[in-house]
């Protein structure tokens, strides 16, 4: 999937789903599941949550940058070569940023 995709179907579920975008934390993971279920706390259903492939770690970093520069919460630098998916979450009072 191209960054441009990534984005769109990310930002289109981020504001169906509600709230500020400094509401939402994004990210990258090889495995975004145990990212968000594990890492995260993110509750699987019901809950706000959205993650998509990128065509590589490059793209996927650039994704998260966008968002971070929107607002969202995370931090760049993370993850690897294989992380090549884009995650993000609301973040609620159950969540670990």
């Amino acid at each position: 999937m191209t960054g441009q995709q990534a984005a769109s179907d990310i930002g289109t579920y981020m504001s169906q789903h509600g709230g500020v975008l400094s509401g939402w934390y994004v990210g990258i993971a090889k495995d975004p599941r145990n990212r968000l279920f594990v890492d995260h706390n993110v509750t699987a259903n019901p809950g706000s949550w959205i993650y998509r492939e990128c065509a590589s770690d490059v793209v996927a970093r650039q994704v998260e940058d966008y968002f971070l520069r929107q607002g969202c919460k995370g931090g760049d630098g993370g993850g690897s070569a294989a992380s090549r998916f884009v995650y993000a979450y609301k973040i609620t009072s159950n969540t670990r940023q």
